[in-house]
């Protein structure tokens, strides 16, 4: 197999992707610890590029037959550690509000033990629609805060804290939509 082959293939496998996620968050960390414009820029777009393969994987997945169990516990995994390093070292130089950050791990550890138990009851973990929704306003709200600086007279950490605060709202909504359609089984649950 060509090279370019065997690298396109290693590319739309959705473990490659989800690993590549993985891979991605020490960079960000490093990026991170020097808050320059260029810096921040490219920690902003390598996490940007890291997102786009959250959507890629579950698409080559479910296109090409190759759900996985790895997939399907390392998938969620690589979305909480990309969000949550990001947002800790956002909340490090002080460019958001460290309860938020608390608000939004703390929501992703509680659905993380919930769907545990779900797994072990045999019943279906997957993300619903408000998940995803949270997931994809935590990214909209990341990507600016990262950027931080001011663009073109663009105040993007501005924007980036509207899309916090939204945010904010769809990971309370989520997990509590999560523990509220399991109720019954967190009371049988021993």
């Amino acid at each position: 197999m060509p090279p370019w082959d065997k690298i396109k293939s290693d590319l739309s496998h959705p473990n490659s992707l989800t690993l590549y996620r993985i891979a991605a968050v020490p960079g960000i960390v490093i990026l991170l610890y020097f808050p320059n414009r260029f810096c921040l820029a490219l920690a902003a777009l390598l996490f940007s590029a890291a997102a786009i393969t959250d959507y890629l994987d579950g698409y080559y997945a479910r296109q090409l037959g190759l759900e996985s169990d790895f997939g399907k516990v390392m998938d969620p995994i690589a979305d909480k550690l990309l969000v949550s390093c990001s947002l800790i070292m956002l909340t490090s130089h002080g460019w958001i509000p460290a309860w938020i950050v608390c608000v939004i791990i703390g929501r992703e550890f509680a659905v993380s033990g919930l769907r545990n138990i779900l797994s072990e009851k045999g019943k279906d973990i997957s993300a619903s629609w408000l998940g995803k929704y949270k997931t994809g306003f935590q990214i909209s709200a990341i990507i600016p805060l990262l950027f931080h600086y001011p663009y073109f007279s663009v105040d993007v950490h501005a924007i980036g804290m509207v899309f916090l605060w939204l945010s904010l709202v769809m990971t309370i909504w989520s997990g509590a939509d999560y523990f509220m359609r399991f109720r019954g089984l967190l009371r049988t649950h021993g």
